[in-house]
C-alpha cells in the first residue's frame, strides 16, 4: 500500500478495509473532535476518482467547501497529503460554524412570526425546531410549483426575499416554458427524472442517436450548445444541418421548434422509439441504465451498431493489451465486431 506510513502518522484512526488498498475506513480528528469516514479508491488507485462517504454531520459540515475538496482530490498526490488537505479544511469550517451556535435574542423570534403571518401560514411548506431554516412554497404565473430553503437570519424581512424569490420565478418563465414542451413532446433520455434547475436535456433522435443540449436559463431563446451522440456516420450529417443553417435561428419561434428546423428533423416521440431496437442495453454491461445513464457509445460500423455505455467501453479497452492510449483518447476495438473504435474522455463534440 502505497504511502502507508505517512498515513498512519497523519490520520493514525483511518485503517485499511482490504489488502488492495482501495478501502480505507475510521476516523479524522480536528479541534479534538473524531469524525467517522470511509474513503473508496478505484483499483488503479488514481485519487481522482475516489469517493467520500461520512456521516451525515460531518457531510454537513463541509456543505461548502465540496468544490475545494474535489480540487484537492485532483491535485493532491496520495492519501495522505489528501488527509493532511481534508483536516485543515475541516479544521477551518469548523470554525467558520461556531457563530451559529450563539443565541439568537427574543426580537428576532418576534419579528418573524410577525413575517409569517404577513406572509401566510399556507406559504409555509417546513420550519425546523430552532426557527433558523424555513422552506416556503410558491407557484408561477403558469401554475407551476415551487419550493425555497432559506437560512433566517435577523438582517433579512421574510416579505422581502419571498417578494424576490416570486421576481426570480418570473424571469425564468420562458425557460421553464422551453424545458416543459422539450419534456412533454421528445423523449428525454437523461437527467431520467430532470429537476427545475436541470440546464441540460439529452434527447433521443433515432436508433442510438441522440442531441445533448444545454441550455442559458437567461437567454432560453438563444441557441443552445449542442452535441450529438452516436455513429459517426448518422451523426455527421446533422453536425453539417446544424452549422449550416446556424443563421435561419429564430428566437420568436420557440427553442424546440428551431432545432427542429435546423436539424431538419422530427423529433420521434418516446413511443415510437419504444417499439423499435433505440433502447438497445449496452453491449459490455448487458443494462440499459447505469447510474442514471443510458448508452452513448456507438460502433460506427452499419453492420454492427452496438451500444455501449462510455465507463464500460472505457474499462473495456483499458483492460485490452491491443488497445493504445493518447492523452484523452483510447484507441481499440468494438467488442462485437473487431471494427476500430476510438473512445475521448469527453463526448462534447458539435
Amino acid at each position: 500500500m502505497v504511502g502507508s506510513g505517512a498515513l498512519l502518522r497523519q490520520c493514525p484512526l483511518l485503517l485499511p478495509q482490504n489488502r488492495e488498498g482501495t478501502a480505507y475506513e475510521g476516523f479524522v480528528t480536528a479541534q479534538g473532535r473524531d469524525f467517522h469516514i470511509r474513503v473508496l479508491l478505484p483499483m488503479d488507485l488514481q485519487l481522482k476518482n475516489a469517493r467520500i462517504e461520512c456521516s451525515w454531520h460531518l457531510k454537513k459540515i463541509l456543505h461548502g467547501y465540496r468544490h475545494i475538496l474535489k480540487q484537492r482530490l485532483q491535485s493532491c498526490p496520495d492519501l495522505a497529503s489528501f488527509m493532511v488537505e481534508l483536516k485543515t479544511i475541516l479544521e477551518i469550517a469548523l470554525k467558520n460554524t461556531q457563530d451559529l451556535h450563539i443565541p439568537r435574542p427574543p426580537e428576532y423570534y418576534s419579528c418573524l412570526v410577525r413575517d409569517l403571518e404577513i406572509l401566510g401560514w399556507d406559504k409555509v411548506a417546513y420550519v425546523d425546531t430552532g426557527l433558523t431554516t424555513i422552506k416556503l412554497k410558491a407557484e408561477d404565473s403558469c401554475g407551476r410549483q415551487h419550493l425555497i430553503t432559506l437560512k433566517l437570519n435577523a438582517k433579512n424581512s421574510l416579505t422581502d426575499i419571498y417578494d424576490q424569490f416570486l421576481a426570480a420565478l418570473e424571469s425564468l418563465k420562458e425557460f421553464w416554458d422551453a424545458m416543459d414542451e422539450i419534456d412533454g413532446k421528445t423523449w428525454v433520455l437523461e437527467p431520467e427524472n430532470p429537476t427545475r434547475s436541470a440546464t441540460t436535456r439529452r434527447i433521443a433522435i433515432g436508433s442510438n442517436v441522440s442531441v445533448n443540449i444545454e441550455v442559458d436559463p437567461r437567454h432560453p431563446d438563444m441557441l443552445p450548445e449542442c452535441y450529438f451522440l452516436g455513429a459517426d456516420h448518422v451523426v455527421n450529417p446533422l453536425r453539417i444541418k446544424l452549422n449550416n443553417n446556424m443563421h435561419l435561428w429564430d428566437p420568436e419561434i420557440g427553442l424546440l421548434q428551431n432545432l427542429k428546423d435546423l436539424l431538419e428533423i422530427d423529433f420521434p416521440s418516446r413511443a415510437v422509439l419504444e417499439k423499435s431496437d433505440f433502447a438497445k442495453d449496452c453491449g459490455i454491461c448487458y443494462a440499459y441504465r447505469l447510474d442514471g445513464t443510458t448508452p452513448d457509445q456507438v460502433c460506427d460500423d452499419p453492420r454492427c451498431g452496438q451500444p455501449f455505455h462510455q465507463a464500460c467501453l472505457y474499462e473495456w479497452l483499458q483492460g485490452l493489451p491491443s488497445s493504445r492510449q493518447s492523452f484523452h483518447v483510447i484507441f481499440g476495438e468494438c467488442p462485437y465486431c473487431n471494427k476500430p473504435l476510438t473512445l475521448k474522455s469527453s463526448t462534447k463534440k458539435l
